[in-house]
């Protein structure tokens, strides 16, 4: 039997492929793939049909092999935020813990707005061979089984039980990711047998189809409120976020505060919106900030959030404002920009910014707040300096990052996440060049950084960079997943890891501690279950996944031994112990809400908990 005049008879699963190799996307007037491949592990749920389909568009389509569904998705989250959102990867699963395994790295996507597709197994449609191989039975619903979970952490969900369904389901899916304000993972199960089962569809369905990122305009009454609020301003300050980059606006927030005089700090997801030397780039805010940015935040009246979702970690639990400052939020997306009763002004970095300094042409903050925040700027930079500065220390996480920054090319990529890694990279990088820096605190996600660092790589070498990724991971993060450096071997994209030991969960230890309580199960020597304590060999095992490795002693053999890391031509993996409790980053931090006993029979407790509790009366209570 033929297919009709003007359709094409597929598998769904050949149909889903074939559909995205022709999905493009135009980036500054050029034309590019929308999918730059995707990363699979094949087991029964997806070998035999989307792996068939994925065979015969190898060519265009590259699958990089994963080492476990988790990372595959960290590797993509990686590299859709190397592209800014505007290029993503897919990942296929089999049914059952294969899938399971993504649902953390879909969390992460979708607290950080990124765009992946998951094309993932599931069970038989007619239930004819139930129960399957790994399925779970929910007794009185047969529909709901595992692929039902992550519905919590996709912007977009849907399970195919027909062929024809692809046609609506897809572009739903890829209009979702490359929405800005929906922007985030989208999850398509396929059962096993619709996988194999045949349609005639219509051949346009697979004509090649270019996509722009949507603008979206503010609305000027928004504007005229916003504009009217900066100008009544004496202490402005500008907060830009991640989506700053995401909308391609740096030039238009350099220009706007240059034009007006305003201070800059960043977000942890906004850092290396400018670089450091830039004279308005007071520092990053928030818990992991600088006092720069937070004693500039605390003193300003009318605060300009651009870009950012305002977690607690940029807000200081809502304690980095004074009570009376005025917030304005310019986002694309509502639910960002309406947060804690702010002017919300809803739309697009680019065009908002553009919009506002159109009403804002004779507008110059007071010239005592700029001097105010450019002295603020140059005690932060003169501590960094310190703070980083080798010998007058115990090794620390801040020595290792003054190293690497000296000596890194301005274009390298910095992958940082979870641990103590991501505040001490927040604090102590000076930013070489713009968006050059992807600390995931978003969800502070541990096993992140080697997975991401090779998603990041990918995407570099696409561009045939000839820059490095270098990951900075502590030993915790490390152990909990380091599988993709063999992958970065293997597809030979090299990356330069940090390992920095200070044997065990040593920022978790100090939080512990910070709480008044006794050190317990975080460092491996104080675990009390552990009886025989000792060292991992992390050189002999970078080495045992095809990296070269070395492990030095100090700050300064770390910048012999990068250097030879930047010389090689495979993954480099450098190892060097840290101090678990001296040398942390001990300025610039905004309090940060966390939940202490309010009763307890040790005193060092309940002290830290009334001294923590001092700073409550400083948190906004939502206005």
């Amino acid at each position: 039997m033929t297919a009709p005049d003007n359709t094409l008879r597929l598998t769904t699963a050949q149909a889903i492929i074939r559909y995205l190799d022709n999905q493009f996307i135009e980036i500054d007037g050029q034309e590019q793939r929308l999918f730059g491949g995707g990363f699979g592990i094949f087991g029964h749920g997806n070998v035999t049909c989307l792996g068939e389909a994925l065979y015969n568009h190898r060519e265009t389509l590259p699958l990089y092999r994963g080492q476990n569904e988790q990372s595959m998705g960290f590797a993509a989250a990686a590299y859709a935020k190397y592209h800014k959102r505007q290029r993503m990867m897919f990942c296929t699963a089999s049914a059952g813990p294969g899938t399971a395994n993504l649902l953390t790295s879909a969390a992460l996507a979708h607290a950080n707005r990124l765009p992946m597709l998951m094309l993932c197994g599931d069970t038989f449609i007619t239930r004819l061979p139930d129960p399957v191989l790994q399925q779970l039975e929910h007794f009185q619903d047969p529909t709901f089984g595992v692929n039902d979970a992550f519905k919590a952490v996709t912007r977009y969900w849907d399970r195919i039980t027909h062929p024809a369904q692809v046609i609506q389901s897809l572009p739903a899916a890829v209009n979702t990711m490359l929405d800005p304000a929906d922007c985030g993972p989208a999850f398509i199960g396929l059962p096993q047998d619709v996988q194999g089962w045949t349609y005639d569809y219509p051949t346009r369905f697979f004509e090649e189809t270019v996509h722009r990122i949507r603008r979206q305009a503010p609305d000027q009454a928004e504007i005229a409120d916003a504009i009217a609020m900066l100008r009544s301003a004496e202490r402005p300050v500008i907060i830009a976020g991640g989506g700053v980059q995401y909308s391609g606006a740096v030039a238009e927030l350099t220009a706007f505060a240059e034009a007006h005089g305003i201070p800059v700090v960043e977000t942890i997801a906004g850092r290396a919106n400018m670089v450091e030397t830039h004279n308005l780039n007071c520092g990053p805010i928030g818990v992991t900030g600088s006092d720069s940015a937070n004693t500039i935040a605390e003193r300003a009246d009318v605060v300009l959030a651009i870009g950012t979702r305002l977690q607690d970690f940029t807000t200081g639990s809502w304690t980095a404002f004074a009570h009376d400052a005025k917030l304005i939020c310019l986002n694309v997306g509502r639910h960002d920009a309406s947060k804690h009763m702010s002017l919300a002004v809803v739309g697009d970095a680019k065009l908002g910014l553009q919009s506002l300094a159109a009403g804002m042409t004779d507008f110059a903050a007071p010239e005592s707040w700029c001097a105010f925040a450019a002295d603020e700027k140059a005690k932060w930079a003169n501590y960094v300096a310190d703070n980083v500065k080798p010998g007058n220390r115990p090794n620390s996480y801040a020595q290792a990052i003054g190293v690497v920054n000296a000596l890194c090319d301005p274009r390298d990529r910095v992958v940082a996440a979870a641990g103590g890694l991501p505040a001490e990279v927040t604090a102590n990088w000076r930013t070489l060049d713009i968006g050059t820096v992807d600390v995931e605190f978003g969800f502070s996600c541990m096993g992140y950084e080697i997975a991401g660092g090779w998603g990041a790589r990918i995407a570099q070498a696409e561009q045939e960079s000839d820059q490095d990724t270098i990951v900075f991971t502590g030993d915790g993060s490390y152990m909990l997943m380091n599988s993709d450096l063999y992958s970065s071997v293997l597809s030979d994209k090299k990356m330069i890891v940090l390992v920095l030991d200070n044997g065990g969960f040593a920022v978790i230890n100090k939080l512990q501690n910070n709480t008044g309580n006794e050190s317990f199960n975080n460092l491996i020597a104080d675990a009390p279950t552990i009886s025989r304590p000792f060292a991992v060999d992390f050189e002999s095992h970078a080495r045992s996944m095809g990296a070269e490795a070395e492990t030095v002693a100090n700050p300064a053999e770390l910048a012999e031994a990068f250097k030879r890391a930047k010389a090689a031509d495979k993954s480099y993996v450098i190892c060097m112990k840290v101090d678990a409790y001296e040398g942390w980053t001990t300025e610039g931090h905004a309090w940060w809400e966390v939940g202490t006993p309010h009763i307890t029979e040790s005193e060092t407790v309940r002290e830290a908990h009334i001294d923590w509790e001092s700073s409550r009366p400083k948190q906004r209570k939502g206005v």
